[in-house]
């Protein structure tokens, strides 16, 4: 990411920083400022994660539509989809606050048992559409881990902006040098 350019005169920046000044939300006053932060790294961590099953179905979904049947396997990717990595970030996340923004996940691994087949269109189909329908349910699901990445983000800030001295538990604590 490249260093920010603002074409604002410090005045305009200044008007524009006070009408979006972050709030604190009662959703987080359960979190330390340490676990906010772990909060705000799982989160950002499954996200990761939710991006690459999605590029990973979008490519299957590819194949499966350009009737590659049986061309590709993809026996190797099936650990990335098992179903104890998937629900391990979800649980951590929902633990934190409430699940009402989560939608459900897809059953990847399930859906991952499924070849494509050749000779059967109609099974291709289903499996696309299937595929597809994965697709948008990770991308709500990503959507909503945004927004929630985004509220822990604010809460930092409004945090930061409270007590400034809070900015300075993130900074690694120096090592002390061994006595010999």
């Amino acid at each position: 990411m490249g260093p920010l350019v603002s074409t604002g005169s410090v005045e305009s920046r200044g008007k524009t920083a006070a009408r979006h000044a972050p709030t604190r939300s009662d959703a987080f006053n359960h979190l330390s400022i340490v676990d906010l932060r772990a909060y705000r790294q799982a989160l950002a961590e499954e996200e990761n994660r939710v991006s690459y099953w999605r590029r990973i179905i979008q490519a299957r979904l590819d194949v499966v539509r350009a009737g590659e049947a049986g061309a590709v396997k993809v026996d190797n990717l099936r650990n990335v989809l098992a179903e104890a990595r998937i629900n391990s970030g979800r649980r951590v996340l929902i633990t934190v606050l409430p699940v009402e923004d989560i939608p459900p996940l897809p059953d990847l691994a399930k859906l991952w048992e499924r070849e494509p087949k050749r000779e059967d269109p109609n099974h291709n189909e289903a499996l696309a559409r299937d595929l597809a329908g994965a697709e948008i349910q990770l991308s709500a699901y990503r959507a909503a881990l945004h927004r929630r990445i985004a509220g822990a983000t604010e809460e930092l800030i409004a945090r930061y902006r409270e007590d400034p001295a809070l900015c300075l538990l993130a900074l690694p604590k120096p090592r002390l040098a061994a006595r010999g």
